[in-house]
């Protein structure tokens, strides 16, 4: 989104995607006509980016499985907090999800008098993504190919260089913060609403550094008007073998990303029994893993629902950690 790496959402790319289904009634639960509507599937993130990819591809197959169409709903802004609260406000009825990720374990650090419990407030279900990371890039004009020649770059620079992220809080905000905290380069944040814009300001020259998801930035990694340096991830990329990760290159960074479904508390446990099985039906077939692999996304394992649980927590730990690096502060 997390073994002796901590288990973190991330970045980036991080991420998160809520499921919004249609009312439908306890009577059509117990006839087994679940779900009896058309699904709504409600993305804070912008259209083209690594979570928007994902819920794209499990709507498509979810469509399939459940027999109703699922639609997605694009909702990016304010670190994914509307789409999490959405979620959190929801009645708990099967029709009302969401792919946690870690904006969602992020936010409790860094905003005050946050709507809802990252823990208490949603029921987990599946995770179809493996931990991944982040791609630190540069624009054409910044001479660097290496992690290391960039922290010397932007510590000779006569002028403070600029940033980019897809919002305070997000996943590329925090990793940049982190990197500062542990390399003493000193940058300027200039956040912006997606990861897509990120990628795009990057691409024009309007920002020099950030970290992007590999889906936004793949077009212009190829065009040449971004230049990749590193990878936030435990991994490095499928689309970028050849880019370490960070702690390959001597920062230790040991956070992750990952994307998992979630539903409001108290959802039945028959219905999470069976979303938990289609997903990880999903990301078991090969067929659908190629899919995943063919838009360098990283299919998880199958899981049960109490091991997302756990899962969280111990991301709650790590990004309260990372926020305590980078020495940020609720506001």
């Amino acid at each position: 989104m997390f073994s002796t790496i901590p288990r973190a959402l991330t970045f980036a790319r991080c991420t998160a995607i809520a499921f919004s289904f249609g009312a439908a009634s306890a009577t059509a639960h117990a006839e087994g006509a679940y779900p009896a509507r058309p699904i709504r599937m409600v993305v804070p993130s912008g259209a083209g980016t690594v979570t928007d990819q994902t819920a794209r591809l499990l709507a498509d197959r979810l469509t399939v499985a459940l027999k109703q169409p699922v639609v997605v709903d694009n909702r990016p802004g304010a670190n994914g907090m509307l789409a999490n609260e959405t979620v959190a406000r929801a009645e708990p009825d099967g029709y009302t999800f969401f792919t946690y990720s870690a904006t969602t374990t992020v936010n409790p650090w860094l905003m005050a008098n946050l709507p809802y419990d990252p823990v208490k407030d949603f029921t987990p279900i599946g995770r179809p993504s493996a931990p991944g990371g982040n791609v630190l890039v540069v624009t054409s004009t910044v001479p660097v190919k290496s992690l290391q020649a960039l922290i010397g770059y932007v510590k000779a620079s006569p002028t403070e260089l600029a940033y980019c992220s897809w919002g305070v809080g997000s996943g590329g905000h925090l990793a940049m913060e982190v990197l500062k905290a542990r390399t003493g380069i000193k940058l300027r944040h200039v956040p912006y609403k997606t990861a897509t814009q990120c990628s795009n300001d990057l691409a024009a020259g309007h920002v020099q550094i950030g970290f992007a998801d590999s889906v936004s930035a793949l077009p212009h990694l190829k065009s040449g008007r971004i230049r990749a340096v590193a990878v936030s991830g435990p991994e490095r990329l499928l689309p970028l073998p050849d880019v370490p990760t960070m702690s390959e290159q001597g920062v230790k960074f040991d956070y992750a990303s990952w994307l998992a479904v979630f539903g409001p508390r108290s959802l039945p446990a028959s219905i999470v029994s069976r979303l938990n099985a289609e997903i990880n039906e999903i990301i078991a077939s090969p067929t659908e893993r190629a899919r995943f692999e063919a838009m360098y996304l990283r299919p998880g394992a199958p899981s049960k629902p109490e091991d997302l649980g756990r899962l969280v927590r111990d991301d709650l730990a790590a990004w309260g950690e990372a926020v305590k690096i980078a020495g940020l502060k609720a506001e």
